[in-house]
């Protein structure tokens, strides 16, 4: 089983191994509005980018296509490529730390053959990166609200579990022992848990744990594949991503989907959007804006070459 999931990380990491021959991928980015409760399309263009940042003081959108990070403003404007030295294979594990001041990148390296992820970061205005862990892959998730630590999935011994780290790098603590998945580590804002989504139930779900990785809590208890919890910065709720079918341990791009909004004290669920074409690529990494009263995600559609 263990040997499945990394193969299954592997091509859900893959776009190109996900979509059908003779097709390519339309991308939309959308701004939900928590009051409005209503989604606006600010981007569509006829290739494929990901999993949007919200920018720490507001003003635009950090996307990733093609190895590479994009500023695209509110309105849907081209901002330009963010500089990231020699960094060049981005994925979509992407983003800002609690003060702004620093961007976290996952990506490959140049001189590493075949799929590689290290974590790197930068100066949120772009620079030459830093890399942090020297084992591959590791994907980010969420810094915590001190500014001390990353925490990651990585496969080691070829199962997945969630890691933290310094951010100036060291010694890498393991904080979940189960053989299932464990994905999307990210800190609340007030410090006080990690949410993440885990496999250890049957059915992939949102938990919570401490810092040190005692006292896990399940959150979600339903029927559906429940990924990626990222938590507002008001600390009350979370959007998570749902699969309308058991994708197992897996969150591929290309499946019906929705987005909904997890209350993080009575863990009521509410439906945000209706189902939609997603999954890989939609909403992997915080995108919330800084008032917690809108975030970003990304739709797709196919059509023929």
């Amino acid at each position: 089983m263990k040997k499945s999931l990394f193969l299954l990380s592997f091509l859900c990491h893959s776009l190109l191994a996900q979509i059908p021959e003779g097709k390519k991928v339309i991308s939309s980015l959308y701004l939900y509005d928590l009051e409005k409760k209503q989604s606006r399309l600010i981007l569509r263009e006829s290739r494929h980018f990901e999993a949007p940042n919200w920018s720490p003081d507001g003003s635009y959108l950090l996307i990733n296509s093609q190895g590479k990070l994009e500023k695209i403003g509110l309105d849907g404007s081209k901002m330009g490529v963010l500089n990231t030295g020699d960094v060049q294979k981005a994925n979509n594990d992407h983003g800002y730390s609690f003060d702004g001041k620093t961007l976290f990148i996952s990506s490959g390296k140049n001189d590493v053959s075949g799929w590689s992820s290290y974590i790197f970061k930068v100066s949120a205005e772009g620079g030459i990166p830093e890399q942090i862990t020297p084992l591959s892959p590791s994907y980010w998730h969420g810094e915590s609200s001190d500014g001390k630590f990353i925490v990651y999935c990585a496969p080691r011994n070829d199962n997945y579990d969630i890691y933290k780290m310094s951010v100036d790098g060291g010694e890498e603590i393991r904080l979940t022992t189960e053989e299932s998945l464990d994905d999307g580590p990210e800190y609340s804002p007030d410090g006080k848990y990690i949410y993440f989504n885990s496999y250890r139930s049957g059915m992939m779900q949102i938990w919570r744990m401490k810092p040190d990785g005692s006292e896990p809590e399940q959150m979600t208890f339903d029927a559906h594949s429940n990924w990626f919890a990222h938590i507002a910065p008001n600390n009350q709720v979370a959007t998570i991503i749902t699969y309308l079918e058991d994708q197992k341990q897996a969150h591929p791009f290309g499946r019906q989907v929705k987005l909904r909004l997890l209350d993080l004290q009575t863990k009521e669920l509410k439906d945000l959007t209706e189902e939609f074409y997603g999954g890989q690529g939609t909403i992997n990494v915080p995108s919330w804006n800084p008032g917690s009263t809108k975030f970003a995600y990304v739709r797709y559609e196919l059509e023929d070459l």
